[in-house]
């Protein structure tokens, strides 16, 4: 992540509106990057920064909501608020049920437009400082060894030392080593530190991966 003023990426196929979002997005500071159409876009290499894509609904060859379904489907977390000049409740509905972050009817309010902007720059900031978190815990749990790792899918699941011994078919004391040795490697100050971190990588118990 940098410092780097946020990047809105604008996908219209109306020439007009794109130049209309352009300036009206620059003049309160975000740099923006239009494109005629959804291939365009996904042709395009992305800047890694804090972003959010302002989305036209209706469009030839891939619609806007086309275009949502593929990222989410990638897994794309890209944060979207869709503009659209002829919008009905189904199509709205669908579009906030895929994650959008708000679904604008043409023509709209320009602060309306900058607010839901605003709301999803500060949404994707927050996925990737997520991201960049579950990346650093990632890191740590890849130092434990397999057999720590076995113990603290027993710890988070709430396994009690002689529990976890019994189902590991070894002792009590060896599983206060791992424990131990588990803690420091995690940078964890507690127990319930420890099951939050596991919680953010997806380790809930000893079935899990």
């Amino acid at each position: 992540m940098n410092d780097q003023a946020p990047i809105v990426y604008v996908v219209d196929d109306d020439a007009s509106m794109r130049t209309a979002l352009q300036r009206l997005l620059r003049s309160v500071g975000y740099e923006v990057e239009a494109y005629g159409s959804a291939r365009d876009f996904l042709e395009d290499e992305r800047a890694d920064r804090d972003a959010c894509l302002v989305l036209d609904v209706r469009m030839p060859r891939m619609s806007g909501l086309e275009l949502q379904k593929l990222l989410n489907e990638a897994g794309d977390q890209l944060p979207i608020v869709f503009v659209t000049g002829v919008g009905d409740v189904p199509m709205s509905v669908r579009a906030m049920k895929g994650g959008a972050v708000d679904f604008l009817q043409k023509p709209f309010n320009d602060q309306d437009l900058i607010d839901a902007v605003h709301r999803a720059i500060e949404r994707d900031r927050a996925n990737r400082l997520e991201r960049a978190g579950q990346e650093t815990i990632r890191a740590r749990y890849a130092t434990l060894t397999p057999r720590e790792q076995e113990v603290m899918a027993h710890v988070v699941a709430g396994g009690m030392n002689k529990q976890i011994a019994g189902a590991l078919g070894t002792s009590e004391k060896t599983i206060k080593v791992h424990r131990a040795r588990i803690m420091r490697k995690m940078e964890a100050v507690s127990l319930a530190e420890l099951v939050r971190l596991a919680a953010r990588i997806g380790i809930h118990g000893p079935q899990q991966p």
